[in-house]
Order: C-alpha cells, then structure tokens, then sequence
C-alpha cells in the first residue's frame, strides 16, 4: 500500500526484498517445489549457484532438475508452482513474522525516504504474490507503490524486469521514469549487475556478502546497515536531490 503525497521529481527508490529488507530463507521454495513435484521437502536439492538474485521460476526450474525431475516435467510444474507457493506462505504467516523479521533500520528508512518525497517500489525475483505477504507480514508494505514494481511473475529473466518497471511507471505515472533518478538497493552481485544493466543507480547493503565482496561488483554506495539518515543521504546525493 502506499500512504500520503510522494514527488517523482525527487526520485524512484526500487527496493530488492529478500536479503535487502527482511532475511532470505528458502523454506517457502522449498516447500511450494516439493509440492509441485511430489518430492519429500527432503528431497528438495537447490543448485550451488543461481539462488541468490534470480527469479523464483527460474530457482524452481533449476531446483526440480537438481532434485531428479527431468527438464520436461520441471517446465510442466512452473503453472501450479504460484498457487502452492501462495498456499505455504499463507499458512506460514506467523512462522514468517517470527522467522524473518524486518532488518533492523528497515521500516524507519522506508518512512524516512517516503517523507524526503522519494516514490518507492519492489524489484524482486519473488512472485507478487510472495513479495505482498512477506511485506505485510513483516510491516514493510506502507509507502511501497506495488503498482509500479516488477516481480519473477512479471519476467523469468531478473534483467527483464527493470523494463516492466518503466513502463507500469509511464502509464502510472504518466511520465517517463529517469534513470538518473532512479536507486535500486540491493544486496546481492546480481542486484548490482541488474541495475548496471538498466542504467540506474544503486546501493548495496552488506548484510549477506562483505563490502569487499561487493565493492567487486561496482555499486555507488556500500551501506553496512538500513541506517534511515544514511540511506536517505546517499539516495539523495546520487538522484541529485541534494
């Protein structure tokens, strides 16, 4: 949901989730994939790579190939795929809120960026769906615009989706997006390379991967925490707001 008068003059503030606002957990994967599939959760084998950053139907399909389903059977589970994952997740509210609470800073720099006038929405490899609940259950949703995201729902290529965003924001907005004023904040390499790929700017925040990681990766800003006066200056200094 989204509350109040925000400015796209100021700028757009594309928010990456798991990882960036709350913890990354593979549970709810991990179950909606054996429920497609008929596997014991057990049985459930992620790939070494292509996890982190990626869309969940691309991790779904590369997930049921590593768990012994044949490449035909994994692309035939994608349609029922959304409707378990959203069945678990559901089910799953109150272990997510206990679980996967809000990074500290999170919810105080959502609300400090909404009130510096910043426009703000969701680049994620989630589906809508999964993205709404984990931002609901977690308190996050307020001052989010989902109308203008993109989500893994939207494209099975993360680097599709910033493409989306430009045109929901158009048609939304009624004004093309400026990529100069447009921050992704992330925490992966592939957060990073996404945003590059898209000509925005963007942040990355060390909570899985060491600023010296990241710093491999080329971002703007490294940011060690969601501090709200911190995010809300480097945002401000690279949307030229200052």
């Amino acid at each position: 949901m989204m509350h109040g008068v925000t400015n796209p003059d100021a700028g757009l503030v594309v928010w990456d989730v798991d990882g960036t606002l709350i913890p990354a957990d593979l549970r709810w994967l991990r179950r909606a994939v054996a429920r497609t599939y008929a596997l014991a959760e057990s049985a459930v084998v992620f790939p070494t790579a292509k996890v982190h950053g990626y869309t969940d139907e691309s991790i779904v399909i590369d997930t049921a190939i590593a768990s012994g389903i044949d490449e035909r059977a994994a692309e035939a589970g994608v349609a029922c795929f959304p409707d378990h994952l959203a069945h678990v997740m559901e089910q799953g509210r109150e272990e997510l809120a206990r679980d996967q609470p809000a990074y500290p800073g999170a919810k105080e720099t959502i609300r400090a960026l909404h009130d510096a006038g910043f426009v703000q929405t969701v680049l994620t490899g989630n589906l809508r769906s999964a993205a709404e609940i984990k931002l609901a259950t977690t308190g996050l949703d307020d001052y989010i615009d989902w109308s203008i995201g993109g989500f893994g729902s939207d494209a099975r290529d993360r680097f599709d989706l910033p493409d989306v965003i430009r045109r929901r924001y158009a048609d939304v907005l009624g004004r093309p997006l400026d990529p100069d004023k447009t921050v992704v904040i992330g925490d992966a390499a592939n957060d990073i390379a996404c945003a590059r790929h898209a000509g925005f700017r963007v942040i990355a925040v060390t909570h899985r991967v060491t600023r010296d990681e990241l710093a491999q990766h080329g971002p703007d800003a490294i940011l060690d925490r969601l501090s709200a006066p911190d995010v809300v200056a480097a945002v401000s200094r690279l949307t030229g707001k200052d």
